[in-house]
């Protein structure tokens, strides 16, 4: 029984699996999507999406940790210059999978994986503005900041004397 086992070991040793899902990572960030699996591009989100977290906030610390797992000088170069401007203000979910059906010789399920924000044609018609589901009791985005409000209040006040 595989109970709380998250890795898709792929079939493969621990160091092929590795160094795959590295140049995998680098050919995303370099490429902006590519055509694998369906089992790997799965393992591939899982294998990036922290990364590009951490491509967020551009420290020496957070360089060397990518760098350690991506082994691609121009790739980490890329990813913290270009792609994490881009997801700054995205929250997560920072790739997409699209299921492209079977691959002739083998019959394997193939999938395309691409970073969400350089599709143009998904983002088209959708405006810039992100929303989050954080805040569903009226928070920032139904009300009035407090003291705002509390401005108002005052200002109505003095009015009425």
């Amino acid at each position: 029984m595989r109970h709380g086992k998250k890795t898709n070991h792929l079939g493969r040793k621990t160091a092929h699996r590795k160094s795959m899902l590295a140049n995998m990572a680098c050919s995303l960030i370099e490429h902006k999507r590519i055509n694998t699996t369906v089992a790997k591009a799965k393992a591939l989100k899982q294998f990036v999406e922290p990364m590009i977290t951490k491509s967020k906030e551009d420290t020496t610390h957070n360089r060397r940790i990518v760098m350690s797992r991506l082994r691609q000088k121009d790739a980490v170069t890329e990813l913290f210059r270009e792609v994490a401007v881009k997801v700054a203000d995205r929250p997560g979910g920072y790739t997409r999978i699209i299921k492209l059906g079977n691959r002739l010789g083998d019959n394997a399920d193939m999938a395309m994986i691409e970073l969400v924000d350089y599709n143009e044609i998904y983002n088209a018609g959708k405006k810039s503005k992100k929303s989050t589901r954080r805040s569903r009791r009226g928070g920032s985005g139904s009300s009035k900041p407090a003291a705002a409000a509390s401005t108002e209040k005052k200002e109505a006040s003095n009015e009425e004397e």
